[in-house]
């Protein structure tokens, strides 16, 4: 995995104390945690350890929690496991997070991957996990744009996932997290100065 830091709402970077990990898969997207482990050195390892799963392996044909093998592989996981948390993808559906909503609510973390800077979803993806009523951490990771935080802030998410180069090349990453200045929420934008007609 590349070189990433994990900054908080108010831009912090709290890669220091960020210990969750990926479980490794062919599809691991660069960016879902800071570091990786495989299901081998998971099951051999003597401590817990804060374990993301990618949402769609755990998923049926159509859409729901798999059972059989799969089910008892996640189960297996849960064990070796202090707390869990998923990574869905921009090609997953939005009416498929209601589908799971029981088994989202008791995750701990859920990563939003945005594979594309021109891929919304991620804003959808968080204002449906809050809509579901999950108070969990919720993390953005991939390439969504910079200038997109303070919306993503205002749709849910907690946490920001960016590259080193990102970091290096924008001067002040703190500006991104407060480029809202007016009271805009997004509901009317009629409420918005130029349009209030005073």
């Amino acid at each position: 995995m590349g070189n990433h830091h994990v900054l908080n709402t108010a831009g912090a970077d709290i890669s220091q104390n960020d210990t969750w990990l990926a479980l490794h898969t062919h599809e691991l997207p660069d960016g879902i945690a800071l570091s990786h482990i495989t299901l081998l050195e998971l099951l051999h390892k003597q401590e817990k350890r804060e374990i993301v799963l990618p949402l769609t392996d755990l998923l049926d044909t159509e859409g729901q929690l798999a059972g059989g093998l799969l089910q008892e592989v996640r189960e297996l996981v849960s064990q070796h496991a202090s707390r869990m948390g998923v990574w869905v993808t921009s090609d997953s559906d939005t009416e498929a997070l209601v589908g799971l909503s029981e088994f989202l609510l008791q995750q701990d973390l859920i990563v939003i991957h945005v594979p594309a800077f021109t891929d919304g979803r991620g804003f959808s993806y968080a204002q449906t996990l809050r809509h579901i009523g999950y108070q969990g951490e919720i993390r953005m990771a991939g390439k969504f744009g910079r200038d997109q935080i303070a919306y993503l802030l205002r749709a849910g998410v907690d946490s920001f996932v960016l590259s080193e180069h990102d970091m290096q090349s924008i001067s002040d990453i703190t500006q991104a997290f407060n480029a809202l200045a007016s009271s805009y929420d997004g509901r009317d934008a009629a409420a918005l100065p130029m349009f209030s007609g005073a």
